[in-house]
């Protein structure tokens, strides 16, 4: 006896319709739009856009083809004068800034804390470190500490930033056992958090030092000392040979701070290495 079982038919599917792409498009317009009319205002001389290469060739061989090497002593050490503006900045922004990024971080300070702190790092984040220094200077002078507190105060909007963030990924296995153990804040953020994301703030920390010492070059622009008020005097009085040696120093000493700092910031981030010891002998 012949059984006939019966087949389902497939269902019929329908094609997915397809994706509208009016707000990309309209995105795309409207960031073309701001481009053109920005380019427009500033007016810019086409013309002289072909002039431009002989122009940068004609320079760069008045500052390296004959440097000025008598200057290098004091390039030297108007950049030791930037590096110290950086590394005090760095110290106390990151200081200041760990503490106020803690109690900011989801989890750790309630609401009404959390919400003010993050409003000032905004704050900080939005304002440029030589406006900083310019509203400081009318306190300070015009000084290598009024470039250091610019560097600090800027640096707390960024690196609280960074703080609050780091704590927030942080798995919160630590922090719930300090705090179920009767913990108060301060245990909770040295037992629970503080031990797990401590090489990440740390490597943090010295990124917040590189970038200082870059920026501590434009804080001198304005007259607080350090390399780059020397290189504003050198170029107003248009000795190229002078400027020459002082931009190979800031080029040098930047790559070697950078090549350290990066090293220092893996060592922390991977730990020490380990060797297998040959315990046969």
């Amino acid at each position: 006896m012949t059984v006939l079982t019966a087949t389902r038919a497939p269902a019929i599917t329908r094609a997915p319709s397809r994706p509208r792409r009016l707000g990309v498009r309209a995105a795309q317009l409207l960031v073309g739009a701001v481009v053109l009319a920005s380019a427009l205002h500033l007016d810019i001389g086409w013309s002289d856009l072909a002039q431009l290469p002989a122009d940068l060739r004609h320079y760069l061989g008045l500052m390296f083809a004959h440097p000025d090497w008598s200057r290098l002593p004091g390039a030297f050490y108007q950049t030791w004068v930037s590096v110290s503006m950086a590394w005090v900045g760095a110290l106390l922004g990151v200081v200041l800034s760990t503490l106020l990024g803690i109690p900011a971080a989801a989890g750790v300070g309630p609401l009404w804390v959390r919400l003010p702190l993050r409003g000032v790092f905004a704050v900080l984040r939005a304002v440029p470190e030589v406006i900083i220094a310019i509203i400081i200077l009318t306190v300070t002078g015009l000084t290598p500490f009024t470039g250091a507190l610019a560097l600090a105060i800027g640096g707390i909007g960024t690196h609280g930033k960074w703080t609050y963030e780091t704590i927030e990924a942080v798995p919160p296995g630590t922090a719930e056992a300090v705090r179920a153990a009767g913990g108060n804040l301060l245990e909770v953020a040295r037992w629970g958090l503080w031990t797990q994301a401590s090489p990440e703030l740390m490597s943090l920390a010295l990124y917040r030092f590189e970038i200082n010492v870059r920026t501590s070059a434009i804080l001198g622009l304005i007259g607080v000392g350090g390399v780059g008020d020397l290189l504003t005097g050198y170029t107003q009085y248009r000795q190229w040979d002078a400027v020459g040696v002082l931009i190979i120093v800031i080029v040098v000493v930047t790559m070697v701070i950078d090549g350290i700092s990066g090293a220092i910031r893996r060592r922390i981030m991977r730990g020490a290495r380990t060797r297998d010891v040959d315990r046969s002998s």
